[in-house]
């Protein structure tokens, strides 16, 4: 196994004390996740507390631990778990000598963060890193950095937020030398209270920039000044993405055979044409900012298009399941993992797109963190659903009562409570033929009956 951290490092780094020496091969703060070699950072918590889960982690195969109190067996001995992991992030980033790159955004940060790394692997398989999950905030940002290995060619990490001032704390841990922003949509409004508040959170990213870095910004957005303002206090090169006036944009995008889409995009020094898997125009603009980074990073554009075509679906943000039912089969969208306003009316739309169905099913859970945008949020889906044809409504949670007062009765709604009764609804009337939409704030549950409906069947793109 690649050695990742010395006990000898761990100590310069955080200023700790080894009660032994040892070597890490991998880092988590999960017991449950403990491999064979890897360093267990028992963090505190507010539910329980790391240091419970040393001796369990030790079973695990843990080779050494950074706790604040003396255990057994070998660890590092450190006045505060937390931060020794932020210093650990920090000595990672410094020992690094490759490119990396940041994500943010209020849409598309995690999607394209997965398609980025696809198409950078492709190149230089095996020396690309990557945050794993959605591990974005202030614990999962160090954490990823901390896991990144010494020679990495490139590094992809995500940050999110959830208040002002989040995402400049995780950026000059990073200090990217690429930053993108995915997007501007009304996503912790709650928190921030306007949207103009939120291009400015997410502007943040741009402050960790290295020297002469690049940052990639979209066209499309009625915040693309704000942004590019933003950018031109730290960046050396700023690349617009999306719109048809932005640096790197699609000049033809057509539906291909695979549902994907076929496009030909100018960049900043050539054009390129490539197909993605991927279905829905929000996957054109993605594909876009994807290319942006890989061309300011100097990689292999023609290798990333591949890469593009190739990507399978990501659970929760896309991926397709096949469900067998007596007398055919119905498909399942998996759209569970998030939802805001703009990600809403991006999937309603590629629902409305698909081909050869009997009935369009939607089930959708709240949009969280909207406070009292929230009626308008909810209700202004009406257009979406009405221009895509659904059929067939599942509505959890009082949340929706004026979307339903905007609908006027134009399409059948059945509505739930929870996500086991939405399971139970749909369950009741799925049919052959079927396509259905899942499709909510992470914090609905709705993966559980993403679970029940599709089970362990194969997943197609």
């Amino acid at each position: 196994m690649t050695i990742l951290w010395t006990s000898a490092e761990i100590e310069a780094a955080t200023g700790g004390r080894a009660s032994a020496a040892f070597e890490a091969s991998g880092v988590t703060f999960d017991s449950r996740e403990v491999g064979p070699g890897d360093l267990f950072v028992a963090m505190p918590g507010t539910v329980a507390d790391g240091h419970d889960f040393v001796l369990s982690a030790f079973a695990a195969g843990a080779s050494g631990a950074i706790v604040s109190h003396a255990v057994e067996g070998p660890h590092v001995l450190v006045e505060d778990v937390a931060a020794a992991l932020a210093a650990l992030a920090v000595a990672a980033r410094a020992r690094c000598s490759g490119v990396v790159i940041g994500i943010t955004g209020s849409v598309g940060k995690t999607s394209t963060k997965e398609a980025l790394y696809a198409a950078l692997d492709r190149g230089c398989r095996g020396q690309v890193h990557r945050s794993v999950k959605s591990y974005n905030n202030h614990t999962g940002v160090p954490l990823s950095l901390a896991r990144m290995p010494r020679d990495s060619h490139f590094a992809v990490l995500e940050m999110g937020m959830n208040n002002a001032g989040e995402i400049a704390a995780l950026t000059r841990l990073v200090r990217p030398n690429i930053a993108i922003v995915t997007s501007i949509a009304a996503a912790h409004i709650e928190n921030l209270g306007s949207m103009e508040a939120i291009a400015a959170a997410k502007a943040e990213i741009f402050e960790g920039l290295e020297e002469d870095g690049v940052a990639i910004v979209p066209e499309e957005t009625p915040h693309r000044d704000q942004l590019v303002k933003a950018a031109r206090r730290h960046a050396g090169e700023i690349i617009t993405f999306g719109g048809s006036q932005a640096d790197v944009a699609a000049l033809h995008a057509v539906r291909a055979d695979n549902g994907g889409s076929l496009i030909t995009a100018r960049l900043m020094e050539s054009d390129l044409t490539y197909t993605i898997s991927q279905r829905g125009d929000h996957w054109v603009t993605n594909s876009l900012a994807v290319l942006a980074a890989v061309e300011a990073a100097h990689c292999d554009l023609a290798l990333a298009g591949l890469a593009l075509a190739d990507m399978g679906g990501l659970k929760g943000r896309g991926e397709r399941h096949r469900i067998a039912l007596d007398g055919g089969s119905a498909l399942l969208i998996d759209e569970s993992y998030n939802a805001n306003a703009a990600s809403m009316a991006a999937t309603l739309k590629s629902l409305g797109e698909e081909r050869g169905v009997d009935r369009r099913i939607a089930v959708l859970g709240p949009m969280r963190e909207v406070g009292e945008h929230g009626d308008a949020l909810h209700a202004g889906l009406a257009p979406g659903i009405l221009d895509a044809k659904v059929d067939r409504l599942i509505l959890i949670g009082d949340e929706f009562r004026p979307l339903e007062t905007a609908l006027e009765g134009a399409v059948a709604i059945d509505q739930a409570t929870n996500a086991d009764e939405a399971t139970a609804l749909l369950l009741a009337m799925i049919a052959p033929g079927d396509v259905i939409l899942v499709k909510a704030s992470n914090s609905v549950g709705l993966a559980a009956l993403v679970e029940r409906v599709a089970g362990g069947q194969p997943c197609f793109t």
